[in-house]
């Protein structure tokens, strides 16, 4: 039986206690993925039924995830969120999306049509990096992306995320209807700034009367996300229905208990008031966005690729090898956290914290899906921390051997010489790097032409070209358990 406003569930999930007639899709939403679904939806949700908030959410997704969007609304627009732990998993109804749409099943007047409404103050996103048709080591717009190339010549019929929210904005301008804000809640630093790099540059291209609008009206605020939602399983599935006595939900997710979100406070239309349930909302949301992308996706991403390797499927099965975890921490704490600019925060309390949220055995976060789309990840995560020491004269050797781990795996083989499918934007481009280098240096140099990745700068210095070099040769030669249980971290 699947999912409804009817269905018998167990006393012991939590389902709204609210009308739900009441809320208005005053939020957009771009991106109906699992993150979305246990993170932002949750604390509207909370909202709803804590504070009577009316502010609901209109779901679209534009590429992928047609599926999804059919099953909610087949589920009378609610699905389920379960936190897990090693102590047993929390259930809960969302009932707060109003709306859920495709572009290509819905089609795109429909999508417009959600967008233009005159009650809608923000459009959020969760894209992912790539999403944004960015180049990552700049920030600057693709404009060589099909996708972008498409919507310069046809404005009126976008394909990317950034060109459908500049052709909702250019209706809203053209019907004499305010501005939304931009929200972007993936993982990128200074989020918002790229996402109205992005779109204001879109917006030149196609009209310089919108583009001069959008700078004037539109706001972008950035945003800090953090929980854990690993990919759902088959296993998650049926673990979710048992929750749920036995109704079927078939767009479920699953998270850790922790949360946190903190959100530049730039809303000229208004916004929910997220901080009765918990969000930070601060003036400058960068310092806190550099913490986490360095700290938490930083090591995540080092784990992910170097555990990969060494034959590790969840980062909670790296946290039961004592080199791996106190590499995680020596990168913390030694080589992330010097970096940073967020001040009165205890950054080894914060580690400490981050390392007991890997140990959660129940979460099954898998090593091979915090791989993916490594060419959009690695600028923000890894590589302005090591320009940081390279500035300062700092030590980077576990930073180093994140990046040659990275560098390993894309090379498809793993250490038992097991084919590795490689998920990434660039996966073309690296396959022909990694096909036209030997082994070793040439190897390394041949990955670091990749500009978008690595600018111009970390290729032209030869402390970092030499330091990547010979963690990428201990890799080969030492595999990579032994290659991490060598990092001199003592000092952590």
């Amino acid at each position: 039986m699947r999912l409804s406003s009817d269905s018998a569930l167990p006393a012991a999930i939590a389902r709204p206690g609210y009308p739900r007639e009441r809320l208005q899709p005053r939020i957009v939403h771009l991106g109906f993925g699992a993150f979305h679904r246990a993170h932002q939806a949750l604390y509207a949700e909370k909202l709803a039924n804590e504070h009577a908030s009316d502010w609901g959410y209109c779901e679209i997704s534009l590429q992928h995830g047609q599926q999804k969007i059919a099953d909610l609304q087949r589920q009378e627009l609610l699905y389920s969120v379960a936190e897990m732990d090693d102590d047993g998993w929390q259930g809960r109804v969302i009932g707060v999306v109003r709306q859920a749409l495709h572009l290509q099943a819905d089609g795109l007047a429909a999508v417009l049509a959600a967008m233009t409404r005159p009650e809608v103050a923000i459009v959020s996103l969760t894209v992912s990096e790539k999403g944004y048709c960015h180049h990552p080591a700049g920030g600057d717009l693709m404009t060589d992306h099909p996708d972008i190339a498409h919507d310069i010549a046809h404005p009126l019929q976008p394909r990317s995320a950034p060109g459908l929210i500049l052709a909702a904005l250019r209706l809203r301008r053209e019907r004499g209807l305010p501005a939304f804000a931009v929200m972007s809640c993936d993982n990128m630093p200074a989020n918002g700034q790229v996402t109205r790099t992005v779109i204001t540059q879109l917006a030149q291209r196609q009209d310089a009367g919108l583009a001069e609008w959008v700078r004037r009206e539109a706001a972008f605020p950035s945003t800090m996300v953090d929980r854990i939602v690993p990919a759902v399983t088959p296993e998650t599935r049926r673990q979710l229905q048992s929750l749920l006595g036995g109704i079927d939900d078939e767009i479920g997710v699953a998270c850790e208990p922790f949360s946190q979100w903190v959100i530049e406070d730039n809303f000229p239309q208004g916004r929910p008031a997220w901080e009765r349930v918990g969000a930070e909302l601060v003036s400058d949301v960068l310092p806190y966005e550099e913490m986490k992308l360095r700290m938490l996706n930083g090591s995540h991403s080092f784990l992910a690729y170097l555990g990969y390797l060494a034959g590790y499927q969840h980062i909670s099965d790296c946290m039961q090898d004592a080199d791996f975890a106190r590499a995680a921490r020596h990168l913390m704490l030694a080589e992330q956290a010097p970096t940073l600019r967020l001040q009165g925060v205890d950054l080894a309390q914060y580690a400490d914290s981050l390392l007991q949220r890997y140990r959660n055995r129940a979460l099954k976060h898998r090593t091979g899906q915090i791989a993916m789309d490594g060419t959009q990840k690695l600028p923000q995560r890894l590589l302005d921390a090591i320009r940081w020491h390279l500035a300062h004269g700092g030590n980077f050797a576990c930073l180093a051997l994140g990046v040659a781990g990275w560098m390993r795996y894309v090379g498809g083989r793993d250490e038992q010489g097991r084919a590795i499918a490689i998920s990434d934007p660039l996966s073309e481009r690296l396959a022909d790097l990694v096909a036209g280098s030997e082994e070793g240096r040439p190897r390394v140099l041949a990955l670091l032409q990749l500009e978008t990745v690595f600018g111009r700068d970390l290729p032209d210095t030869p402390v970092f070209v030499n330091a990547v070099c010979e963690a990428y040769q201990r890799l080969l030669a030492l595999g990579a358990k032994a290659a991490v249980a060598a990092l001199p971290t003592h000092a952590s």
